[in-house]
């Protein structure tokens, strides 16, 4: 190179080998050791010939001086002349250079490999682990639902990857979750947009992915760019189940994450999951424990087992689970029509604690003719709503709604929301007015009149972040129950919080639901990542089409205060073309963690209902 000097040259190569890490810098100090080592002999053999007494030539001076190097404090008991000594104590003054040197050099190595050990840079040697990628809230709700899924499981890994330390994730996701079980949590620091954090996770060993919704602005951003790293990557990898907030992101979300990406729209869960409960009382209890692992779960059985029979007759032919539906090759399809005859090509959905006491009934359980209610059938009516706050998802909430109810309803929004309100065009039975108040303000909500409203839904405002949204929605809360007690006006109240922890503090505005959107995302995606054949479940089970679920009034069923079995209520609501898949314990209202409901309870045991009951049923609206 043309104006590079020798000395210029020789200074960058020698910069370019120090740079190389600790083992460079061993090979150097090696180096000097062994050079130090030659002189120092060299001298010792010309200016000390035959010294110390007793040597046996070059190499046992060689070894000498090698001595003095490594233990400096030898020349303390050297005897010899001036110049012997001399070299020696030279030899073990550049020996204690050597060796300090040589003692830091190793100390600092090994504290760099103790703290990316600390770090979580080591690849993972797992195989069927399930890996989150990401860090939010959801990821303590995914964590416990995945160790209990896995209770049965030996060797169960759940890995996380985040831009966090290792052990600190890893302290607060056992300060949150407790005892894991035999579930083994791992934990890696690191970018999920990066191949070589990635790599990682070993993904192609891995049984499922999650990719979780990150807190912040624009987090479908964040996630979108994950699926892209994933589907950037040589080789295979299993199945993804991402959540994505907002509904208009999920076009990009599926181009980007390709064919094997499940996706869970938030926004569009959480606004039918409100909307359900806010007619539905109970409705988020509900759904919560069908998506938990604690109890019972919806399970996929080979339709061959009732091949043959009707849908009617179905729901009898199984000792311990409740049968809802059916998926088809045409599709998901609950409560369909009672003379629907299953094929082998079926796969029934059934509700149950386990897939391992999925029996068949030897003989259908006792049906009591005389305790079944005659049915009535009543019209839908006009209903009068009060949704009170605003956030991103108000309007999505609203248009639902819509599909709900009956033509010439109306929708009272009250909020001092800048965009309360906006976004409702073309409403097909809703007529919505607008109000401008502080919702926190009880002379503000008196003025309001909520005794003319059947259901009240409480939002979290978004302009405040999660934990003082959440500290304004137990105000307007115990506002309204307050309201409720002095001037006794009866209507449903549905509240949409973010932490879970604050349900608790919630139960004692004995608020009729209380919906933890990020809670239930959370328990979605656990469910799908476990079981991925359940997404066309689910996202039926949130349609406003077809059947939903509805706690209806026990009395239209059975005739209560009389001992009966549950196979009678499965009867009864089945001559109604309807699904009985439990009741709700009017006692048990204000219980957690069920607060009444009971689902897939035994069809034998004796059970009295009483007038304040309700029978859990899949219907058509």
């Amino acid at each position: 190179m043309a104006g590079v000097t020798f000395r210029e040259r020789m200074r960058y190569w020698f910069d370019n080998t120090m740079s190389r890490g600790t083992t460079s810098l061993v090979g150097w100090l090696a180096v000097v050791s062994v050079g130090l080592i030659v002189v120092v002999a060299g001298l010792t053999l010309w200016l000390a010939p035959g010294e110390p007494e007793g040597t046996g030539g070059p190499g046992h001076v060689l070894w000498v001086t090698l001595m003095h190097a490594l233990s400096p404090g030898k020349v303390a008991s050297d005897d010899g002349s001036a110049a012997y000594l001399g070299v020696m104590l030279a030899g073990s003054l550049g020996g204690l250079f050597v060796v300090s040197m040589l003692v830091g050099l190793l100390s600092n190595g090994l504290k760099e490999k103790v703290d990316r050990l600390r770090r979580g840079r080591s690849q993972i040697a797992e195989t069927g682990h399930t890996v989150v990628l990401g860090w939010s809230d959801q990821v303590f709700t995914i964590v416990a639902e995945l160790a209990k899924a896995h209770a049965s499981q030996s060797r169960a890994v759940v890995a996380v990857l985040a831009e966090r330390d290792k052990l600190a994730m890893e302290e607060e996701i056992r300060e949150h979750v407790g005892d894991l079980g035999r579930t083994r949590l791992v934990c890696r620091t690191g970018s999920a947009t990066q191949p070589h954090d990635l790599a990682l996770l070993n993904l192609a060993a891995a049984r499922s992915i999650v990719v979780l919704s990150p807190e912040g602005e624009d987090p479908d951003a964040h996630v979108i760019k994950i699926l892209l790293a994933l589907a950037k990557r040589d080789g295979v990898h299993p199945p993804v189940v991402a959540a994505i907030a907002a509904t208009r992101n999920l076009a990009a979300a599926r181009l980007a994450g390709g064919a094997d990406v499940h996706l869970v729209d938030s926004d569009e869960t959480a606004s039918k999951l409100i909307v359900q409960s806010s007619r539905q009382s109970g409705m988020s209890v509900v759904c919560m424990d069908l998506l938990n692992f604690d109890d019972d779960e919806i399970y996929l059985r080979a339709g061959a087992e009732v091949a043959g029979h009707t849908y009617g007759e179905a729901l009898h032919a199984y000792e311990t689970a409740t049968v809802i539906g059916l998926r088809r090759p045409s599709g998901v399809v609950l409560n369909p029509p009672m003379d629907t005859t299953v094929t082998g090509d079926d796969q029934v959905i059934v509700i149950a604690h386990d897939d391992s006491r999925i029996h068949l009934a030897e003989k259908a359980a006792a049906v009591d003719e005389d305790a079944i209610a005659a049915a009535t059938v009543a019209g839908p009516m006009p209903e009068r709503t009060l949704l009170l706050n605003w956030n991103s998802r108000a309007a999505q909430i609203v248009r639902y709604l819509d599909g709900y109810v009956a033509p010439g309803s109306v929708l009272e929004i009250a909020a001092d929301h800048p965009k309360a309100g906006t976004g409702l065009d073309g409403l097909r039975h809703l007529t919505v007015n607008v109000k401008d108040c502080d919702t926190t303000d009880r002379y503000a909500l008196e003025a309001l009149g909520i005794g003319l409203y059947q259901h009240v839904i409480v939002l979290s405002d978004d302009r405040f972040t999660p934990h003082h949204a959440d500290t304004r929605t137990l105000m307007t809360l115990l506002q309204l129950r307050d309201m409720q007690s002095v001037l006794g006006e009866h209507y449903s109240i549905v509240s949409e919080m973010h932490d879970e922890n604050n349900r608790a503090l919630a139960e004692v505005t004995e608020a009729d639901d209380i919906v933890i959107s990020d809670t239930v995302i959370g328990l979605l995606l656990a469910q799908l990542a476990t079981n991925r054949h359940l997404e066309d479940v689910f996202r039926v089970l949130f349609d406003s089409r077809g059947s939903e679920i509805y706690p209806r009034p026990a009395a239209s069923y059975v005739i209560t205060g009389t001992p009966i079995a549950f196979s009678t209520v499965v009867e009864a609501a089945r001559r109604r073309g309807e699904t009985a898949i439990g009741y709700r314990d009017a006692s048990g209202l204000n219980t957690p963690p069920h607060y009444g409901i009971v689902l897939n309870p035994s069809k034998r045991e004796p059970l009295t209902l009483t007038e304040r009951d309700s029978v859990i049923v899949l219907a058509e609206g």
